[in-house]
C-alpha cells in the first residue's frame, strides 16, 4: 500500500544550515518529489518478498554464512548490476560463539531449575560450576544507586571459588565481570537494576571484546533479589559453547557518477538472526535501500556526490561487517566520506518514528560534527508530511556506530525493536501500548506478514529523500574524522543488538 508523497524542496534554512556545519557555501535546493514518487511501498514489498523466498528455501534464515545471505547478497548485487551501479563484494571472516546448552539449577535451599530465556540469560564464557553465591555491593533498597561490581573494592573479602552476584548499573558488563574473574569467581550473574519497568525484566547482554573465562549470565531484577536473601543459596551454573568461523561478505553498489571526495554511505545490515528470515530487521531497510538506488538509477540522477549503497553483513553478531568497512578505509577514504545514512527496521508493526539524536539535545549522547543536519533533513521531511517524530538515542545499537567512532557525521530512522510502546507513544502514532514495538524481534515469526506497509511507505519516501539531498548537495557535511564523538565509547547502552551495560 502507498502512503502519501511529500511534495519536498530543501529550504534556504536547510541550506544553510549544512553550509554552517561545514563552513562551505550554502547548498542548492534539492527537489526529492520525483524520487519520492518513484520509490513505493510497493516495490520495496517485492524485495521483501524475494528475501522471504530465499530465506524460505535455505532453512528459514539469512544468517552471515549461511546460504540464505549469499543468495540475498547476489539477489540485490544482479539488480545493481543491472542498474548500472559498480558493485564490489567486500569479503571478511570472523568467529561466531554458538551456545550449544546453558543450565542453572538451585541446589539448596529449594531445589529448582531455571529455564534459558526465560529466567536467565547467557552472556558470556563457558564452563561449569556448582557453589555458593556472594552478592557483590548490592543496592536493593535504592537500586537508581547500583554501581555494583564496579569497584575492585567491591569485591574484598569476596570468597573465592562462589558464584558472583551482581546488579547492573553504573558500568559495563564487561568490567564488573572483569572484576569478578580477578576476585576468582567461578561464575557471574548480573541481574536488572531494578528501577523502572524495563531495568526489571530479563535482558540480553554482552561483555564487548572481554573473553570471560567463566560463565556469565543475566537475570531479572525479581530472580535476583531472591538470590540475594535465600539462605545457604548454592546453585549450579553451567554453560556449553563453540565458536566456528564464518566467512561472510558486505555488498557495496556505487553510483558511476558523484564526487568521491564526499561520498554519501546509505547502508544497513542484511543478515537476519539465525531464528528466523528477518524481513523487518533488517529486510525493510536494505529493501528500501535497494528500491531507492534503482528508481535513481531509472530517473537518470546523476548525483553531485558520488553515493555508496551498502548491505553489511554480521550485524547480528556485533556490527562486524560495517566496522570491517570503516576499519579498511584510509585516511583519505575516511575523509571523503561525508556521512552516512542507516537504516535499520523501518517497517515494524506497532511502529514509532524514531530519528536519531544528532545533536544530543534528547540524549545527551551527540553524533559528530554534521549529525545535527542529517537529524534536521529528517525532521524537517517528517515535519512536512504532517508525521510526529521521537528522539532515538546515539546508543550503539546499528551500523552507524562504526562511523560515528571514526569521526564521520551520521543519523537514520528506526521504527522500534523488543522496546514497548508506552500510553503516550500510542496515542501520538496508534498501535497498541504495552505491546513491543516488532513482536517478532529476533524470532521465526518475522516474516513478510511482520511488516507495516503504511509504515514502511512513510520511511521510504523519508529514506529517498534524505539520500537525494546529501547526494546532491553541494556543501559538504562532514566531521572531523579522527576519533571517537563526543559521549561514546564507554557511555554506550547497546553494542548491536545487546546490552552493554
Amino acid at each position: 500500500m502507498r502512503t502519501r508523497t511529500i511534495a519536498f524542496t530543501a529550504t534556504a534554512g536547510l541550506a544553510a544550515s549544512v553550509a554552517i556545519a561545514a563552513g562551505a557555501q550554502a547548498a542548492v535546493p534539492t527537489d526529492t518529489t520525483d524520487l519520492q514518487d518513484a520509490v513505493t511501498a510497493e516495490g520495496v514489498m517485492e524485495h521483501l518478498q524475494a528475501l522471504q523466498d530465499i530465506a524460505d528455501v535455505n532453512g528459514g534464515t539469512r544468517q552471515a554464512g549461511t546460504s540464505g545471505h549469499v543468495d540475498s547478497v547476489y539477489y540485490m548485487k544482479d539488480l545493481l548490476d543491472a542498474a548500472g551501479y559498480v558493485t564490489t563484494i567486500q569479503p571478511f571472516t570472523y568467529e561466531r560463539e554458538t551456545l550449544i546448552s546453558a543450565t542453572l539449577e538451585q541446589l539448596a535451599p529449594n531445589p529448582t531449575s531455571y529455564v534459558h530465556g526465560t529466567d536467565f540469560f547467557y552472556m558470556e564464557g563457558a564452563g561449569a560450576t556448582t557453589a555458593g553465591v556472594a552478592g557483590v555491593d548490592l543496592a536493593l533498597d535504592d537500586p537508581a544507586s547500583s554501581t555494583s561490581g564496579c569497584e575492585e573494592s567491591d569485591f574484598a573479602g569476596f570468597p573465592a571459588g562462589e558464584i558472583a552476584l551482581i546488579q547492573r548499573g553504573a558500568c559495563t558488563f564487561a568490567l564488573k565481570a572483569e572484576n569478578a574473574m580477578a576476585a576468582g569467581a567461578t561464575g557471574v550473574i548480573i541481574f536488572n537494576q531494578g528501577n523502572g519497568d524495563d531495568r526489571k525484566v530479563l535482558f540480553g547482554g554482552t561483555l564487548g571484546d572481554l573473553r570471560a573465562t567463566i560463565p556469565v549470565v543475566s537475570a531479572p531484577y525479581d530472580l535476583g533479589v531472591e538470590f540475594a536473601e535465600a539462605e545457604g543459596l548454592e546453585l549450579t551454573l553451567d554453560v556449553d559453547l563453540v565458536w566456528n568461523p564464518v566467512d561472510t561478505m558486505n555488498l557495496l553498489a556505487d553510483t558511476p557518477t558523484g564526487r568521491t571526495d564526499r561520498t554519501v554511505v546509505v547502508g544497513g545490515h542484511l543478515d537476519s538472526v539465525g531464528e528466523g528470515p528477518g524481513i523487518n530487521d533488517n529486510g525493510s531497510g536494505t529493501a528500501a535501500i535497494l528500491e531507492t538506488a534503482l528508481q535513481m538509477a531509472a530517473l537518470g540522477i546523476e548525483p553531485e556526490n558520488r553515493v555508496r549503497f551498502a548491505f553489511w553483513s554480521g550485524e547480528e553478531d556485533g556490527l562486524l561487517g560495517s566496522e570491517y568497512y570503516v576499519s579498511q578505509l584510509s585516511k583519505s577514504e575516511l575523509k571523503g566520506t561525508s556521512v552516512n545514512l542507516n537504516f535499520d527496521m523501518v517497517g515494524s508493526p506497532n511502529a514509532v518514528n524514531f530519528v536519531y539524536d544528532g545533536d544530543g539535545d534528547a540524549f545527551g549522547l551527540s553524533g559528530p560534527t554534521g549529525s545535527d543536519v542529517v537529524e534536521d533533513v529528517f525532521t524537517s521531511f517528517f515535519d512536512a508530511a504532517g508525521a510526529p517524530t521521537t528522539a532515538t538515542a546515539f546508543d550503539g545499537r546499528s551500523d552507524y556506530l562504526g562511523f560515528i567512532e571514526a569521526g564521520i557525521p551520521a543519523g537514520g530512522l528506526f521504527t522500534g525493536a523488543e522496546g514497548i510502546k508506552s500510553v503516550e507513544e500510542a496515542a501520538l502514532y496508534g498501535g497498541v501500548a504495552g505491546v513491543a514495538y516488532d513482536p517478532c524481534y529476533h524470532a521465526a515469526c518475522d516474516t513478510i506478514d511482520n511488516v507495516s506497509t503504511e509504515t514502511l511507505g512513510l520511511m521510504s519516501d523519508a529514506i529517498a529523500h534524505a539520500t537525494l539531498t546529501f547526494a546532491d548537495t553541494t556543501s559538504a557535511v562532514s566531521g572531523t574524522a579522527k576519533g571517537k564523538a563526543k559521549g561514546h565509547s564507554k557511555d554506550l547502552e547497546f553494542l548491536g543488538t545487546h546490552a552493554v551495560r
